[in-house]
């Protein structure tokens, strides 16, 4: 189903690869890409579930836009061990304008389709998506 805003469909294998993501922690990370030729959100990459956040962060190229989701896993105060799925909306300075305004009006949509989502992330650079920031928005 488009977005009437942005046009955008979103492809059936991101929603299932996010379920399996949630439900049974088959990946760590699931990055996604929109294919302007044809309109549609679609899975770029994903990784492993011992993959570390280093890998996921890597993966998100230097110039180019990508949503994408992370498990982060962490133990609280309280010495709880647990888990929260962020949206990171990666939207680097250096890629083109119009990917960042196509990947800006269709996020809300493409948001929704992925139940579940517990923390939204803006970046532009890898510095806004610190570790150290990763860790304070969980908690």
């Amino acid at each position: 189903m488009a977005n009437s805003a942005s046009g955008m469909a979103v492809n059936d294998e991101c929603k299932l690869k996010f379920l399996d993501l949630k439900a049974k922690r088959s990946f760590r990370y699931i990055v996604f890409c929109i294919e302007e030729k044809i309109q549609q959100v679609k899975v770029d990459q994903v990784g492993h579930p011992d993959a570390s956040y280093e890998d996921f962060t890597a993966c998100l190229p230097a110039n180019e836009c990508r949503y994408a989701v992370f498990d982060f896993d962490f133990t609280t105060d309280e010495n709880c061990q647990k888990s929260k799925i962020f949206f990171i909306a990666w939207s680097p300075d250096t890629s083109r304008v119009r990917s960042k305004m196509l990947y800006a009006s269709s996020k809300d949509r493409f948001k929704r389709e992925l139940d579940g989502i517990q923390v939204e992330l803006q970046a532009t650079d890898p510095s806004e998506m610190s570790m150290d920031i990763i860790k304070a928005r969980a908690l």
